[in-house]
């Protein structure tokens, strides 16, 4: 809550007291509106607790519980941004998370990265690289596909084209 100044944060710390002596949070509200009358009343559901217990633990440990900056994000230098994108122009079909562990960088820095220099991230997905190989579908079937058809489809015209693609030297 708003109004609550950081001696009012502390004067409820003290109130819920520590130990075995801690008071209930029904004790604590019924206690500060006592000492308060004039301010509006802590809320008394579970839900909305005004003083979590972060803020127990920052007094404990800081002596304030003034609110804490969040840590800005890491830096990262211009070095492993440059090795970054020379890595993807030498092979652009590279995915973002094998350039992260590549560059031991968290994911999401290299999407952040690659969004910053208006890079899109590659995904492997079959159907991309069937359409690299030129094995271009869909195939449509004259009736209901069956385990005939389908062997016909993978004999007559799958396999050509693969071989064709790959050719195996060990076979004639």
């Amino acid at each position: 809550m708003s109004y609550l100044t950081e001696s009012l944060k502390i004067e409820i710390l003290m109130m819920i007291g520590y130990g075995d002596r801690a008071r209930t949070q029904c004790e604590v509200v019924r206690l500060f509106r006592e000492t308060h009358p004039d301010l509006p009343p802590l809320n008394n559901n579970n839900n909305n607790n005004n003083m979590p217990l972060l803020s127990r633990a920052q007094y404990r440990e800081m002596g304030h519980v003034r609110k804490v900056p969040s840590k800005r994000q890491a830096v990262v230098d211009d070095d492993t941004k440059l090795n970054l994108l020379l890595a993807l122009e030498e092979n652009p079909i590279t995915p973002a998370r094998q350039l992260a562990r590549d560059s031991n960088l968290n994911h999401k820095t290299v999407l952040k990265i690659l969004k910053y220099e208006k890079k899109r991230p590659y995904k492997k997905l079959f159907k991309s690289y069937l359409k690299m190989i030129q094995i271009d579908g869909p195939f449509f079937f004259d009736d209901t596909l069956n385990g005939a058809r389908y062997l016909r489809l993978l004999q007559h015209e799958l396999m050509p084209v693969l071989c064709h693609l790959f050719p195996n030297p060990l076979k004639p």
